[in-house]
């Protein structure tokens, strides 16, 4: 029995892969006058379509940072309020994203609702919620997830997986589920003032649309068109 080169098979070989678009295009004419307003559209259809079992954590978006060094990461977050003043998370702040934006608050975020053939990229800068936001937030996280912000030193390096289980399980034992877990104080959220919004809508032979929202400094904003 010899081996099998995977590139081989079409089915696994990247370059063979081909996904048509074929959905309606976005006019610059058809967007509303704020970003964010824009945004609410086009999240309700994720959401729509996410109850609909077409698409995945609708809220899930890759927040991609730098170190004071310009060195990268990403990671899939989940995002937990829009409006008018950006968009927030919540983490540990002494993981590596929240490491990074205290040396660099400029900040990338990408929602990618690949089912309805669309991106939403955002650029802007990161700062700290205030506290009696985070609280507010955290008292809405099931029981379980407010254990876990005490029992992970996000980003460390830690023995093994049973160092977590263990630390989990003494919470557990000191927070029954009738009983309130305390806010971390290493723990709460960030929120992300965008300057620009990009809107990428997949077109038929990669001619895709994208209309991208630039902040002006009187707090205004003008779209441009971008070539696919």
């Amino acid at each position: 029995m010899t081996d099998r080169d995977p590139l081989l098979d079409p089915v696994l070989d990247p370059a063979a892969m081909r996904k048509q678009y074929t959905a309606d295009g976005l006019a610059a004419e058809d967007l509303a006058l704020h970003p964010m307003d824009q945004f609410a559209r086009w999240f309700e259809d994720a959401a729509r379509a996410a109850l609909h079992g077409t698409l995945y954590e609708p809220n899930a978006m890759v927040v991609s940072t730098a170190d004071a060094t310009g060195r990268p990461s990403s990671r899939t977050v989940l995002m937990k309020q829009f409006d008018t003043d950006g968009f927030v998370f919540y983490t540990n702040y002494g993981s590596r994203k929240a490491r990074d934006l205290a040396e660099n608050p400029h900040v990338s975020l990408l929602f990618p609702w690949h089912p309805l053939a669309r991106q939403v990229i955002v650029t802007g800068t990161a700062r700290r919620t205030g506290r009696d936001e985070t609280a507010a937030y955290f008292r809405t996280r099931p029981h379980g997830s407010q254990l876990g912000a005490w029992a992970s030193a996000q980003s460390t390096v830690i023995a093994s997986r049973s160092e977590v289980d263990a630390a989990y399980a003494e919470l557990e034992a000191r927070y029954p589920e009738d009983e309130q877990v305390p806010v971390p104080p290493h723990w709460g959220g960030f929120r992300v003032a965008p300057e620009t919004i990009e809107f990428w809508q997949g077109r038929r032979n990669r001619l895709h649309d994208r209309l991208r929202y630039v902040s002006r400094p009187d707090g205004t904003w003008t779209v441009e068109r971008l070539s696919p």
